[in-house]
């Protein structure tokens, strides 16, 4: 459903090549492959038939280890290209580009440094809705207090979809900015950060993410469908540093005409007067009439934009979480859940629930105080 709909957009050229792709999350290149075989076989087409296929030219593990044994043995320190013209006298027929991968693949060999990049300016995206941004901008925004502005804007139209203050930025926040934007206006396709530890993993500093070992605000964006995009320069988060620098300049000379110095007040100051005006002064129309947001329909998204945690209950029926003891109320359903293992959802707000599976079993104040006995089902 989503290629045909991305086709669809570009055979009526509403967007180009690489807007559908990106909107497919796949190149340029896959994208007009998939057109091909669309055009050969209809949807069954676009089925990887790769998948259930060894190449035939992949190398035995043996020949691997042989390979990067006879490295460690006799040329250790050699760079490839000389260790090469070796392993051809010797008898080998891969090629130097294979010799190279597997050396680099057993951390044998070092590769090389990136070159720099001719860098060109971005076009927007298309769409309202295909690309947003969040970030968050630590500054003195009254006398004498540092909070973080954290806001999440439309890459398409410079809209700010979501705009407040906290002491500090974090899961919670990131989580608020995305649900503020969701309820609004429903789920859009990417979403660009920064590196920050609660948006992603990195396992050498200034290295590459981790794309496979979530953050909490990743698995929920993964739960949702909504792919991330790791910025690696300030550059790459140009659109929303320009606008940091127009709030920095505007908003701390607004906020103390009107003689505000508490982060309630500021925050409301944010929502009722300086975002709509904002919006109204820098939003530019997106390249295409549509939008690229999804309905969020009856998804869950309060249970799915928070802290999950896996616990096991105890022989009493508690389950012990911090500091807490929260206790599972009788149910009428089962008898007992020790040892059953069950998810604790640690909400914005700070409050609590349990849930077994998809099933709500209780929900509690910060403090671990029961609330009510759950009367619904959620995901």
């Amino acid at each position: 459903m989503n290629f045909e709909n991305a086709l669809t957009l570009w055979t009526e050229d509403r967007l180009t090549q690489a807007e559908a792709a990106r909107m497919l999350g796949v190149c340029e290149r896959t994208f007009r492959r998939y057109v091909l075989r669309y055009e050969d076989s209809g949807l069954d087409g676009l089925i990887d038939k790769r998948l259930a296929q060894a190449s035939a030219r992949k190398a035995p593990v043996d020949e691997v280890m042989a390979l990067c044994d006879r490295y460690r043995s006799r040329h250790i320190g050699w760079n490839v290209r000389h260790f090469y013209v070796w392993y051809r006298k010797g008898g080998g027929r891969r090629s130097y580009t294979w010799v190279k991968n597997q050396l680099q693949a057993a951390r044998l060999a070092p590769k090389a440094a990136k070159r720099g990049a001719h860098r060109k300016l971005r076009e927007r995206a298309a769409l309202p809705g295909m690309i947003l941004h969040q970030d968050g901008s630590t500054h003195q925004w009254v006398p004498g207090q540092r909070w973080d502005l954290i806001v999440t804007m439309d890459d398409a139209t410079n809209e700010h979809y979501s705009m407040f203050f906290v002491d500090q930025e974090g899961t919670i926040s990131s989580f608020r900015g995305a649900s503020e934007t969701i309820n609004s206006q429903g789920l859009f396709c990417a979403l660009y950060t920064d590196r920050g530890s609660h948006y992603w993993h990195t396992p050498e500093a200034g290295g590459k993410v981790d794309k496979k070992n979530l953050t909490q605000f990743g698995r929920a964006m993964h739960q949702l469908g909504i792919e991330m995009i790791p910025a690696y320069s300030p550059e790459a988060r140009g659109r929303s540093e320009r606008a940091f620098r127009t709030h920095q300049d505007r908003l701390v000379k607004e906020l103390a005409d009107h003689g505000i110095t508490t982060l309630d007040q500021a925050n409301r100051y944010l929502d009722k007067v300086y975002r709509p005006a904002f919006n109204a002064e820098f939003m530019e129309p997106s390249r295409e009439q549509g939008t690229a947001f999804v309905p969020s329909l009856n998804a869950p998204i309060a249970d799915i934009l928070c802290e999950h945690f896996e616990r096991v209950v105890g022989r009493n029926n508690c389950v012990t979480f911090g500091r807490l003891t929260l206790q599972i109320p009788a149910d009428s359903h089962r008898c007992n859940y020790v040892k059953t293992k069950i998810r604790v959802h640690r909400y914005p707000d700070t409050s609590l629930a349990i849930f077994h599976g998809p099933r709500l079993l209780a929900r509690y104040q910060p403090n671990g105080d029961l609330i009510t006995e759950p009367t619904q089902q959620a995901a």
